[in-house]
């Protein structure tokens, strides 16, 4: 695995051989680390650092030096993580932004039109398509195309193309991939990994919409055994966990669609972080899916990836994926 750093043309400069973290499908950033002993100054603003033919890499858009560590910090979005700094909004005068054709042909309207230059969509045709798909309301455009792909079985495939003179992102559809029957984690295997069960999220979100006082609109939701939200109380007494959510613009309907967010996000989940060499790496994408098994606390889950971290220290590779379910 070659880590390159490239000028802001995209013309390659030189391999890279820095500690490096780069995380996809959490904070989607990256953070190289230079001793001050090997600084030369080339990891500058606007460079691009990237695995050829993989979705690892992004811009480097901050430094940091810090003396205690005596390192230089470089830090910048993944190409994922720059599709999640984009909004999408609806067309004037319509309540949401809508799409219907072929996968690959909306990923390109939507993507090169708002990452001109440097994005571009793959142009296989995809056989699938979706018709009035309706995004939610001001989404990110990382979380409108997932949602969108997922509605219909496929993920969203990122890669960095590298060229004799530049290089390029290309962004596309594929189905997704179920590996669960033939990838279980657990403790019959060599790989390490950490099993989480949290049963102490919130269950009751009391949300606050527009309105002064006694008119103010408040809405209760309430988080039910198969992580699905109503308004209907199931967990009580000394089971109930509530919260506030203020959101004092809102009308009811946007109220209940952001509350319900905002409740899956603090609800009860399991979660399976795995970690792998290079020798071991599982080459699993974001929205394959994958199941674990822990013999000793019991918990099985069976879901998507959500995210990948690649770790590289002192020449040492390796990747941790994550697996959360309700």
């Amino acid at each position: 695995m070659e880590l390159i750093l490239a000028k802001e043309d995209g013309a390659e400069e030189k391999r890279i051989y820095d500690d490096m973290d780069i995380d996809l499908g959490e904070d989607n950033d990256f953070e190289l680390s230079v001793p001050y002993s090997a600084w030369d100054g080339s990891c500058t603003f606007g460079k691009r650092i990237y695995v050829p033919n993989t979705e690892y890499g992004g811009i480097i858009r901050e430094t940091e030096s810090i003396t205690g560590d005596r390192e230089i910090y470089a830090r910048g979005y993944t190409w994922r993580g720059m599709l999640q700094k984009k909004i999408l909004r609806p067309e004037s005068g319509q309540d949401y932004l809508t799409a219907s054709g072929e996968l690959n042909t909306i990923i390109k309207s939507l993507v090169e039109e708002t990452l001109p230059g440097l994005f571009y969509a793959e142009t296989e045709d995809t056989g699938k398509g979706v018709s009035g798909y309706q995004f939610d309301r001001y989404c990110t455009l990382l979380d409108g195309l997932e949602d969108m792909l997922a509605s219909v079985g496929y993920k969203l495939r990122i890669q960095y193309i590298q060229t004799e003179t530049s290089g390029y992102v290309r962004v596309g559809a594929v189905p997704a991939e179920d590996y669960s029957d033939s990838i279980e984690i657990s403790q019959d295997g060599r790989l390490n990994f950490t099993s989480r069960d949290y049963r102490r999220g919130v269950n009751h979100l009391v949300c606050l919409g527009k309105g002064d006082l006694k008119d103010r609109i408040v809405v209760d939701l309430y988080a039910q055994p198969d992580g699905s939200v109503t308004e209907t109380p199931y967990y009580t007494g000394i089971e109930e966990i509530a919260e506030v959510y203020d959101s004092n613009n809102s009308e009811k309907d946007d109220l209940v669609d952001g509350g319900t967010k905002r409740l899956q996000d603090l609800m009860d989940y399991q979660k399976l972080t795995v970690n792998a060499s290079e020798s071991e790496d599982m080459d699993i994408d974001i929205g394959d899916t994958i199941s674990g098994r822990d013999y000793i606390t019991g918990i099985y889950i069976k879901k998507p990836v959500t995210h990948k971290i690649l770790r590289i220290k002192n020449q040492r590779i390796s990747v941790e994926y994550g697996v959360e379910g309700e």
